[in-house]
């Protein structure tokens, strides 16, 4: 990711430091009387071809550097919120952990925390499947190929507070 934004940099500046020079040797250079009405138009001719030139190639390499890759992430994050299955443990985009309990066309019910709350959220406003990932990663340690591993339900982290919290309803008792 910083490889691709370094590259993009560094020829944009290339390209733009190459319009400079051609554009500081053609504003400083001396027109002498020996040029002929033949050679300035071929000059001119030669400058309307090279700006144009210079934006298309400065338009595929944004496109390769910058709108391409961010389509690619974008199709895999939708992949990734229609492929949603019950167990999965998922993060919100304001940071809501929780796991899945139900799946709709259009929302997700999501339990989060020891004491077993349910929100029912956008599948819009999921941005990580955490269960998938690990999946993969173990699928990946374990040299499978195949992405068809069995669902395993997700352990809430919470469990410990939960224990506390009872503890101290026991206590204030």
């Amino acid at each position: 990711m910083k490889i691709n934004k370094l590259i993009a940099s560094v020829t944009a500046a290339a390209s733009t430091a190459a319009m400079a020079g051609y554009t500081a040797m053609s504003a400083f250079a001396e027109d002498t009387q020996q040029t002929t009405t033949a050679n300035q138009q071929q000059a001119s001719m030669g400058s309307l071809l090279t700006m144009p030139l210079m934006l298309v190639v400065m338009f595929v390499l944004l496109y390769f550097m910058a709108i391409r890759p961010q389509k690619k992430r974008d199709r895999e994050l939708k992949e990734m919120q229609q492929s949603l299955q019950v167990g999965d443990e998922v993060v919100t985009g304001g940071g809501i952990v929780g796991i899945v309990v139900s799946v709709g066309e259009d929302t997700v019910v999501i339990e989060t925390g020891g004491a077993k709350h349910k929100l029912r959220i956008k599948n819009w406003a999921i941005t990580e499947n955490v269960s998938a990932a690990e999946r993969f990663k173990e699928a990946k340690a374990a040299g499978k190929t195949s992405s068809s591993s069995t669902v395993e339900a997700a352990a809430v982290v919470d469990d410990d507070d939960d224990k506390k919290s009872k503890k101290k309803k026991n206590d204030e008792e």
